[in-house]
C-alpha cells in the first residue's frame, strides 16, 4: 500500500534525524535486519562507506539505478535508466561479477535472466517489491488461463508488461506469449494479434487499454479480468467477443494522476505541456499533450526548448530531478501532494553499505537467482519481444 505523503515525508525526516530503521519494515523472507552499526551511520558516513567499497570492487561491480530512486542513492549508480535498459546494461557488462540493482524485486530477476552465468545479481532490501507486479500471481494467472482458454479456445495470445514477476514472463513463453514494456506495447499487441484473436494483458490493466484504444480498439471490446470473480466477473459471450482481457492492476503511484489535475495546470499556465506515463487511467492520458514511458519522459524533457513549462504524470523522484537538471525549463509534477513509489524507497543507502560491505568481505548477500527452467521459459517470452520491437 502507498503510504500517505505526510507518514513517508514523517519517515524520511525520521530516518535522518535519528537513523532509526523505519525504512527496514516489511521484512522479506531473507533479508536481514540491519544491524545497528548502519542506523546509526550519518548520510555523510554512509556514502563514505559506499564509495570506498566501490572503489576496491572496481570494475568487478556494476551498480544500477532505476530512474525512480531517490538522489541519495542514484548517486552511486554507474548507469541509470529504466528497468529493461538497465538490464540490458547490465548483460553488455560481461566484465562486472556483481550487479547491485537499485530498484524493485522483477528488475533484479530480469537483470539476472539476461545477464550471463558468471554473473551475481543483488538486490540491496529484498522488501522492494512492485505492487503492481504483485497483482497477478501466477496461480492466479493459471486459474485465469484455464478459463478463458476453456471459453475462448486456443486462440488468445498471453502478453505480460515487462512490470511482473519472472514466473509470469516464463508463462508467456510457454504458452506463445510475449513481454511488452511501456514504450513497445502498440508493437507487441499487433505481433500478438498476428498469432491470436484476443490477448490475455497483464499485470496493468491501463497500459493495456491506453495501447489498445490508441490502435482503436472500442472499449466494450476490452474486458477487465478480477481474480476475485467467478470468470473474472465477465460472461462467457463477453470474454469471447473481446479483443483483449484485462487484468485488474495498476501502478498505484500513476493511478494517482487525474485529468482534474491537468485541467488545474492549464488553468494556471496557458502554455504548459502535460507530459504523462502510459500507466496512468485512460482519462488522464487522452488529456495529455504527450504520453510515453519512462525513457520517453526523460528524452522529452531533455529535447525541449528553454523556457518551457513541463506538467509531468510519473513518480516524483524522477520529476524532481528533472527539474534540477533542466533549470532552464519550469518542471514540476502534476499532483503536487504525489508520494515516491514506496517500495522503491525502501532501497536506501544503509542497505547499499551493508551489501557492499559483505561483497568486499567474500560473502554475496540477497542474491537474485532465478530457477534455469523460468529463466530459460521467461527468455523465450523476451526474445520475441526482442525480435518485435
Amino acid at each position: 500500500m502507498l503510504s500517505t505523503c505526510n507518514d513517508l515525508a514523517s519517515s524520511e525526516k525520521a530516518l535522518y534525524s535519528s537513523g532509526r530503521a523505519q525504512w527496514q519494515a516489511p521484512q522479506r523472507p531473507g533479508q536481514e535486519r540491519l544491524s545497528a552499526a548502519y542506523t546509526r551511520l550519518s548520510p555523510e558516513e554512509l556514502a563514505a562507506s559506499v564509495w570506498e567499497n566501490k572503489r576496491q570492487l572496481g570494475d568487478r561491480l556494476v551498480i544500477l539505478g532505476h530512474h525512480y530512486q531517490r538522489d541519495e542513492v542514484i548517486k552511486f549508480a554507474d548507469f541509470r535508466g529504466d528497468s529493461f535498459k538497465l538490464s540490458q546494461l547490465a548483460a553488455a557488462r560481461n566484465d562486472a561479477e556483481y550487479i547491485l540493482f537499485c530498484g524493485v524485486h522483477f528488475m533484479a530477476e530480469s537483470a539476472d535472466i539476461l545477464s550471463g552465468p558468471h554473473q551475481q545479481v543483488i538486490l540491496p532490501n529484498l522488501s522492494a517489491g512492485c505492487s503492481m507486479a504483485d497483482m497477478a500471481t501466477i496461480d492466479d494467472v493459471e486459474a485465469c488461463w484455464a478459463d478463458v482458454t476453456r471459453v475462448c479456445g486456443a486462440s488468445t495470445i498471453p502478453v505480460t508488461y515487462m512490470n511482473s514477476a519472472a514466473n509470469l514472463k516464463a508463462f508467456c513463453g510457454r504458452h506463445g506469449g510475449i513481454v511488452c514494456t511501456s514504450s513497445n506495447a502498440d508493437k507487441v499487441l499487433r505481433w500478438a494479434f498476428a498469432h491470436g484473436e484476443r490477448v490475455l494483458f497483464f499485470p496493468d490493466q491501463h497500459l493495456g487499454r491506453n495501447t489498445g484504444a490508441k490502435m482503436g480498439i472500442p472499449l466494450d471490446q476490452m474486458q477487465v479480468w478480477d481474480p476475485r470473480q467467478p470468470l473474472g466477473g465477465n460472461s462467457a459471450t463477453a470474454l469471447r467477443e473481446a479483443r483483449i482481457i484485462l487484468w485488474k492492476g495498476h501502478c498505484s503511484v500513476h493511478a494517482r494522476f487525474t485529468a482534474e489535475q491537468i485541467a488545474g495546470a492549464r488553468q494556471e499556465d496557458a502554455k504548459v505541456n502535460v507530459l504523462v506515463h502510459p500507466e496512468c487511467t485512460l482519462d488522464v492520458v487522452q488529456s495529455a499533450d504527450f504520453v510515453g514511458s519512462t525513457e520517453y519522459i526523460v528524452r522529452t524533457i531533455e529535447q525541449a526548448a528553454p523556457g518551457t513549462s513541463w506538467a509531468v504524470g510519473t513518480e516524483i523522484n524522477l520529476v524532481k530531478r528533472l527539474a534540477n537538471e533542466h533549470p532552464d525549463k519550469r518542471i514540476f509534477c502534476l499532483d503536487p501532494i504525489v508520494c515516491p513509489c514506496s517500495t522503491m524507497y525502501r532501497i536506501h543507502p544503509a542497505f547499499i553499505a551493508w551489501a557492499l560491505d559483505n561483497l568486499v568481505a567474500g560473502r554475496v548477500v540477497n542474491r537474485i537467482a532465478v530457477p534455469a527452467a523460468i529463466a530459460d521459459q521467461a527468455r523465450t517470452a523476451l526474445n520475441r519481444m526482442l525480435a518485435v520491437a
